[in-house]
């Protein structure tokens, strides 16, 4: 039997139980396993890890344990660039573009209002979900473990909170997002990016009274709805920019 010691720093001891935080937990196996195993198995998820060292060395997800080890495992570093020394470091994506599991949808919603690329598959098979997004490198975020763990699974994130509108603040921060936010520029049903409509090509496709008082549209090539400045308006605008001072201020 040989154990090894792991220690977790920074938000990943929010998988851990409250007394196995900030302390290195006894790890104990009879056959040598994968980093990624003992990790998973104190309940870890891979994607959340940007750094892993082995006795002060860096070292990959497959890295074999021995007895004696000792390991320390870190999530994503906001000051700090370990892109040349972290074989687990994943460059971030220029523009994120997300993928939430079937429990998200109002979040998805959210995401959308404020101009990201957020797709939602409310139907999905975890296996479908984790496949998208390693093949769409897409960001999956998800609030099941079990989903975020699959090997296949690539980028990810574990959504902390459950109300929806601290989600999407709780997903602005961890990925940076506060100060990029492109509101209305994309359908909330569908998630296509929106296009300008002229004033004659939308006039046919809306209420007569909307094509009177408005000459601003735009409209979605996935699902062909118009949109324009109704009286719902206001109350979208009003929530993008409780989102975006949310997501400005200190958590």
């Amino acid at each position: 039997m040989g154990i090894a010691h792991i220690r977790c720093y920074g938000e990943l001891n929010d998988f851990l139980p409250p007394l196995c935080r900030q302390v290195a937990s006894s790890y104990a196996f009879s056959v040598p396993g994968s980093v990624k195993d003992a990790l998973e198995s104190l309940g870890v998820p891979h994607p959340e890890i940007d750094l892993i060292l082995v006795n002060g060395e860096p070292a990959g997800f497959e890295r074999l344990l021995a007895p004696g080890d000792r390991v320390a495992a870190y999530p994503r570093f906001r000051t700090l660039d370990v892109s040349g020394i972290s074989p687990v470091h994943l460059a971030p994506l220029a523009e994120p573009r997300f993928l939430l599991d079937g429990h998200l949808g109002r979040l998805t919603r959210h995401l959308r209002l404020v101009g990201c690329d957020a797709a939602h598959q409310p139907q999905a098979e975890d296996a479908a979900l984790a496949a998208r997004a390693a093949a769409e490198d897409r960001i999956l975020l998800t609030r099941d473990l079990d989903l975020l763990k699959r090997a296949v699974v690539r980028r990810g994130y574990r959504v902390r909170a459950t109300d929806p509108f601290a989600q999407a603040v709780e997903v602005l921060r961890r990925f940076d997002l506060a100060e990029r936010l492109a509101p209305f520029t994309r359908c909330l049903p569908c998630g296509e990016k929106l296009g300008r409509l002229p004033a004659t090509a939308a006039t046919p496709r809306v209420p007569p009274a909307v094509a009177a008082r408005h000459t601003d549209f735009r409209h979605c090539p996935g699902c062909g709805r118009v949109y324009w400045a109704g009286s719902h308006h206001s109350r979208l605008a009003a929530l993008v920019e409780r989102l975006r001072l949310a997501a400005c201020s200190p958590g």
